[in-house]
């Protein structure tokens, strides 16, 4: 049985616009959690703002995690639900100083940003944009990411909470809020107390396109190949010297130039993608992760890899090389499968929006990747952010308020259903 239409009320523009201008970003080379302590900054903010909702249990602990539970208000035995966000952003484009701009009622054409004319946001590069006429669309000035991965997130669930808790009449379950630091670097759930969190079912609000919920993600690993090379004088080195940088070099060199790369494939197209090389003559470290959509296609790259750098040290006779491969997260279409009402649930509370529920796949991973293998089954829903990690980024007012709204009619899914 579908409710009667919710008269909604939104802060979500507002929230977003406050979280936005907090530098937030996370540090790779950092081996603290949170990585950098400026994150805290936002959690801090963010449970100030859960416990004046009411939300008495909202905090923040020590590796910057923000927990809070909005209590059940139903008789019924209601499976316990979270939504979850993550409050870094990333450290592939200047997080400081953003300043967050907004084009009201987008008539089309190219988005030039103030303060940098050069940043031009084209419908030609961002189709997406092509749905977005009449709608109020948020950027940064062209100097900086603007956040929307993941802030706007973080505002939409912050938004629905504010809403249920102004609005007691609408029935639900337990539902439980997590926000987290270091997704953005492959941490955001190290330090995750899931017994903790006390939820049954996940949903990180952190994908792109409106309407879209993605229930399958890459899987992935990360190579490091370290080359032990032969150092000599340069000037007695003739017929001694093995340099291991231009042994690293000659591999990189040697990768498949017409596919298996990020910049060659797409859609369910997995890549090998080199990330670092470092070293000095005598010892050389390669960097790489590995991307598929299964297990196999993982394998196959990895053993592709290894092939490539046998072949190269043939011609290095007396150097050595090691590859070590790391598990990183793996598809989370293995888990939820396994639970179809958690996908059911999503497409009726899209739908509920009026919007047309769309099921993709995400050429990345999230929070939720991990958080489904450790026992906290975790879809991904849109948030409407485009464009991340760069300063073209953009997100609109209405598909985060759209992505509220189905925050709220899960909410009272999960309880009608139960």
């Amino acid at each position: 049985m579908v409710s009667s239409p919710l008269r909604f009320t939104h802060t979500v523009t507002e929230r977003f616009l406050r979280y936005a201008v907090i530098d937030t970003q996370s540090d790779p080379a950092s081996p603290t959690c949170p990585s950098t302590e400026k994150q805290k900054d936002l959690g801090r903010l963010l449970t100030a703002e859960l416990l004046a909702m009411g939300i008495r249990d909202a905090h923040l602990d020590d590796f910057s995690y923000v927990y809070a539970t909005i209590p059940a208000n139903t008789d019924k035995k209601v499976p316990v639900i979270c939504f979850c966000s993550h409050m870094d952003t990333s450290p592939d484009c200047t997080g400081k100083n953003v300043k967050p701009q907004i084009v009201r009622n987008y008539r089309g054409g190219d988005i030039v940003l103030p303060a940098d004319p050069t940043q031009i946001i084209r419908p030609a590069d961002h189709p997406a944009l092509l749905d977005q006429i009449g709608n109020d669309i948020v950027t940064s000035d062209g100097t900086t990411l603007l956040g929307a991965d993941n802030k706007a997130g973080l505002a939409e669930i912050m938004d629905a909470a504010q809403f249920l808790a102004d609005n007691p009449q609408i029935k639900h379950g337990a539902i439980k809020i997590l926000f987290t630091p270091d997704e953005e670097i492959g941490r955001g759930v190290d330090k995750a107390d899931l017994k903790k969190l006390g939820a049954d079912f996940a949903y990180t609000i952190d994908g792109e396109t409106a309407g879209n919920i993605e229930d399958e993600t890459f899987s992935a690993d990360g190579v490091t190949i370290t080359i032990e090379g032969v150092s000599t004088h340069p000037g007695f080195a003739k017929g001694k010297m093995e340099h291991a940088i231009k042994i690293a070099a000659a591999i990189v060199d040697r990768l498949p130039r017409d596919g298996c790369s990020p910049e060659t494939t797409e859609g369910k197209e997995g890549f090998l993608h080199p990330i670092g090389i470092s070293g000095t003559l005598e010892k050389a470290t390669l960097g790489f992760i590995v991307r598929d959509f299964t297990d196999e296609g993982l394998k196959e790259k990895e053993a592709l890899l290894e092939s490539v750098a046998k072949e190269v040290m043939q011609g290095f006779p007396r150097s050595t090389y090691r590859l070590e491969i790391k598990q990183q997260y793996r598809n989370m279409k293995q888990v939820i499968d396994r639970h179809p009402e958690i996908i059911d649930y999503a497409i009726e509370a899209i739908r509920r929006t009026g919007l047309k529920p769309v099921r993709s796949s995400i050429r990345g991973g999230t929070d939720g990747s991990r958080l489904s293998f450790m026992g906290l089954p975790c879809p991904n829903i849109f948030a409407g952010e485009h464009a991340f990690h760069s300063r073209l980024e953009w997100v609109s007012v209405q598909d985060m308020e759209k992505a509220m709204q189905t925050i709220v009619h899960l909410a009272m899914i999960w309880e009608e259903r139960a």
